[in-house]
C-alpha cells in the first residue's frame, strides 16, 4: 500500500470538536476493499470515506465504510468528502460538487458556510406498533407520540423513525441490544432515529438521537441520511401542519458531540424533495503509511 494523504473533519459541526467526525482518504483507487475496511476499523469513526477517482463522469467516485461494513450512502460522509474535494482537490471556491456513490450521483452545493446535499426521493414502508418499539428503547408505550406512525423510511439507507412526546423520553432512551437485534432481524431498516419537539437550544425545532448498533455504532452524533428520512417523514405526515418544512435539528448532545443539521423538504406533486445541510470544519491532515 502506497502512502495516502487523509483529512479529518467535523461535519454538522457547531464549532471545532463538535458534530460527527469523518476521515477522508485521497487517491484511494489502488487499495483493495479489504484494506479500506481495515482502515475504517482502525480509524473507528462512524464512517471513513475513500476517493477512488478524481472527477470521472462528472463526479468523484467515493466509497463509504463504517468500522463493520461498506454503505451505499451516508449523510455526513457525503458533505465532509465534498468539502475535502473542494479544499484539497479543486482548491478554489465551488458552487457544486457531485459524488458518485453506490446509490447514484449525489450533488452537494454551497450556500455561504453551509453545505447542502439533495437526497434521493424518500420511500415509505412498513409501520410498526409502539408496543414493539418501546421495549427496544427501554421506554413505555406512553412515551411514544402515537398521533404519528413509527415507520421505516428510506432516502438511501432505511431508518425506523420513532416520534416521542417529550425531551425527557428522548434523553431516557437506552437500546436493549438483545431486543434491538431481535427487532432488526425482521425489518428492512437496521437503524433507528427517535425525535421530539422539545430541544436543548431554543433556536432549534427538533431534538434527535440515532442508534445504529447493527453498524457497530451504539449512538451516532450527527446522521445526515437518517435526518433526510426524517425530513421526508415530517412532510408526508404533516408533522408541522404543512407540506413543506425548513427546520433546525439538534443531535449528539447526549454523547457530548453537539451537532446541528438543517432540513428543507417540500412536496412537489407526488414526490418529496429532501435537502440536508450543515457546516464542515477542518480538524487535521495526515499521511497513512
Amino acid at each position: 500500500m502506497e502512502n495516502m494523504t487523509f483529512y479529518i473533519v467535523d461535519v454538522f459541526a457547531i464549532e471545532k470538536y463538535t458534530g460527527n467526525q469523518l476521515a477522508v482518504f485521497l487517491d484511494a483507487g489502488a487499495i483493495s476493499d479489504a484494506e479500506m475496511q481495515q482502515i475504517a476499523l482502525e480509524m473507528n469513526y462512524s464512517e471513513t470515506t475513500f476517493i477512488t477517482s478524481n472527477g470521472s463522469g462528472g463526479g468523484y467516485d467515493v466509497r463509504i465504510f463504517t468500522p463493520n461494513k461498506e454503505l451505499p450512502f451516508a449523510g455526513h460522509p457525503t458533505l465532509g468528502t465534498a468539502f475535502i474535494i473542494q479544499q484539497a482537490l479543486i482548491k478554489k471556491p465551488a458552487s457544486r460538487v457531485n459524488l458518485n456513490l453506490k446509490v447514484g450521483q449525489i450533488p452537494v452545493t454551497w450556500e455561504g458556510e453551509f453545505l447542502w446535499m439533495r437526497q434521493n426521493q424518500p420511500t415509505f414502508h412498513r409501520e410498526l406498533p409502539a408496543e414493539a418499539i418501546a421495549p427496544v428503547l427501554n421506554l413505555g408505550v406512553d412515551d411514544i407520540d402515537t398521533r404519528f406512525p413509527i415507520q421505516e423510511v428510506n432516502t438511501g439507507i432505511p431508518f425506523i423513525i420513532v416520534p416521542l412526546r417529550t425531551h425527557k423520553a428522548l434523553k431516557a432512551c437506552r437500546t436493549d441490544r438483545g431486543k434491538y437485534f431481535e427487532l432488526v432481524e425482521k425489518t428492512a431498516a437496521k437503524e433507528m432515529l427517535v425525535f421530539c419537539p422539545e430541544t436543548y437550544s431554543p433556536e432549534n425545532n427538533l431534538s434527535v438521537r440515532v442508534f445504529a448498533e447493527y453498524l457497530g455504532i451504539p449512538e451516532d452524533p450527527a446522521t445526515g441520511s437518517a435526518n433526510g428520512c426524517l425530513a421526508g417523514y415530517l412532510v408526508k405526515h404533516e408533522y408541522f401542519g404543512e407540506e413543506s418544512i425548513k427546520v433546525r435539528v439538534e443531535q449528539g448532545y447526549e454523547i457530548n458531540r453537539p451537532s446541528l443539521l438543517l432540513l428543507k423538504a417540500q412536496k412537489k406533486q407526488s414526490e418529496i424533495e429532501v435537502n440536508v445541510g450543515g457546516k464542515v470544519v477542518m480538524v487535521a491532515k495526515g499521511e497513512w503509511v
